[in-house]
C-alpha cells in the first residue's frame, strides 16, 4: 500500500527557533553557574525586542542581554531577521520558581524517591527505517535543514539568509520508505537569488542527503512556492519558545504529550522523561524486539514512580507488548532523579539539542544503546 508521509524542520533563523535557542542558552548558563538551578524560561522575539520570561531559581547571576546577544551572533546575519545584535532590546521578567513545586523536587540529590517536577504524559519513538532509528521523513528534513544552514554559514550559497523551513514527503510501500516524493524548501534570501542558487541547493544540500539515506534522486523539488522570501525572521512572524514541538521530536510520526523542551531544566519531566522514553524506544528497536516502538510514561507532580506506562509495537513485536513493558520496568529506573543521573542531565549541553531535532543525534546520552543487555536479561 502506497502512503505519503510528511515532516517539517526549520533552521536557526526561524523566529520560533530563535526563541528556543535563547531559552536553552539561558538554561545552559544557569546550569554552569548552579547545577541545581530550577529553570523554566520562555522567550518571545518580535521586531527589535527579545522578551525573556518564566521562572528561575539559581545561586548566581545571569546577564540575560549578553546571553541573548551571544545567541544571535551564533545564528549570524541577525540584522536580516529584525534583531540587530547591538541594538536589540532585551527585556527579562523572570521570577523564582513556585515554592510548592520546588519543595517537591529540591531534596538531597542522591534521594531517588524525590518526585516529578510536573504532571503529564511523555512519549518516545524509534524505528529501524534509518541508521539513527528515526522516521525517515524527519530524519531527511533534519539533515537538509542542517546542510542548508551549513551552506549559508560556510559561504557556499552566499545569497541564503537564516530563516528557512524544510518539508519532506516520503513515499512508503507499506511500512518501508522507498523514495522522496517531494522536497519543499522555503528559504529567506537576498535579491540576487535565482535559478543558479536553486541548482546549488539541489546539488549541495538536497541530493547529498538523499544519497546518505539511500533514497533515489528522482523527486519533485519545490523552492519558495510563495515567490520571493526577502523579509524573514521576526519581521515576518513573532517567535515563541515551544512552538516547534513536532519538529523537535518525530515530525508527526508517533504521538506527543504536548510539553515543550527548550528552557526547562531536567527536573521537568516534559524534557527529561521524553528523553528517557526515546532512550527506551531506541534500545528496544536496537535489540530487535520490534521494528518500531512507541513508549508512553505519565507522572504526577511530587510523586517519583510513574502513574502510567505502555508500549506499542504496531504489530511488529517479537514478544507481547505486556511482556516487553514488564521487562522495561524491571530493567530501567524511571523515577525522575534516576533518569537525571542515568542520562547525565546535570552535565549535558542543552544548546546542542535545540536545532535540527532533539533525537537522532548520536552523541546524546539518550541515543546510546546501553540498555540492550539489561532489557534482554529481563525478557
Amino acid at each position: 500500500m502506497k502512503r505519503l508521509v510528511t515532516s517539517e524542520q526549520v533552521t536557526e533563523g526561524h523566529p520560533d527557533k530563535i526563541a528556543d535557542q535563547i531559552s536553552d542558552a539561558v538554561l545552559r548558563e544557569a546550569m554552569l553557574k548552579d547545577e541545581d538551578a530550577r529553570v523554566a524560561i520562555e522567550t518571545m522575539v518580535t521586531p527589535g525586542m527579545i522578551h525573556i520570561g518564566g521562572e528561575l531559581t539559581i545561586n548566581g547571576y545571569l546577564d540575560f542581554a549578553e546571553i541573548a546577544q551571544s545567541t544571535l551572533k551564533k545564528i549570524g546575519q541577525s540584522e536580516s531577521l529584525g534583531l540587530p545584535v547591538n541594538t536589540v532590546a532585551v527585556i527579562p521578567t523572570v521570577i523564582e520558581q513556585s515554592k510548592e513545586i520546588g519543595e517537591a523536587v529540591s531534596e538531597a540529590r542522591d534521594d531517588l524517591s524525590i518526585g516529578a517536577g510536573d504532571q503529564g504524559m511523555m512519549f518516545g519513538y524509534a524505528s529501524n527505517e534509518t541508521p539513527e532509528l528515526m522516521p525517515m521523513p524527519i530524519a531527511v528534513a533534519n539533515a537538509i535543514a542542517r546542510k542548508l544552514t551549513e551552506a549559508r554559514k560556510e559561504g557556499q550559497i552566499r545569497e541564503l539568509r537564516p530563516d528557512a523551513k524544510v518539508q519532506v514527503t516520503i513515499e512508503y510501500d507499506g511500512h518501508r520508505p522507498v523514495k522522496a516524493d517531494t522536497i519543499l524548501i522555503s528559504t529567506q534570501h537576498t535579491s540576487g537569488f535565482g535559478t543558479l542558487q536553486e541548482q546549488q541547493i539541489k546539488n549541495l544540500v538536497v541530493e547529498p542527503v538523499l544519497k546518505k539515506y539511500m533514497l533515489p534522486t528522482d523527486y519533485k523539488f519545490v523552492l519558495n512556492p510563495s515567490g520571493s522570501f526577502l523579509v524573514g525572521g521576526v519581521m515576518a512572524d513573532t517567535g515563541l519558545t515551544g512552538r516547534k514541538i513536532i519538529a523537535d521530536t518525530y515530525g508527526g510520526v508517533g504521538r506527543h504529550g504536548g510539553g515543550a523542551f527548550s528552557g526547562k531544566d531536567s527536573t521537568k519531566v516534559d524534557r527529561s522523561a521524553a528523553y528517557a522514553m526515546r532512550w527506551v524506544a531506541a534500545n528496544l528497536v536496537g535489540l530487535g524486539v520490534a521494528e518500531k516502538v512507541e513508549v508512553q510514561v505519565a507522572y504526577a507532580i511530587g510523586l517519583a514512580e510513574p502513574v502510567g506506562f505502555y508500549i506499542d509495537t504496531f504489530g511488529t513485536g517479537k514478544e507481547s507488548e505486556e511482556k516487553i513493558a514488564e521487562a522495561v520496568l524491571r530493567a530501567v529506573d524511571l523515577r525522575p532523579r534516576a533518569i537525571i543521573q542515568n542520562l547525565n542531565l546535570r552535565k549535558y549541553n542543552p544548546t546542542k539539542t535545540t536545532c535540527y531535532g532533539h533525537f537522532g543525534k548520536p552523541h546524546m546520552t539518550w541515543e546510546q544503546l546501553d540498555l540492550v543487555s539489561q532489557i534482554e536479561d529481563e525478557l
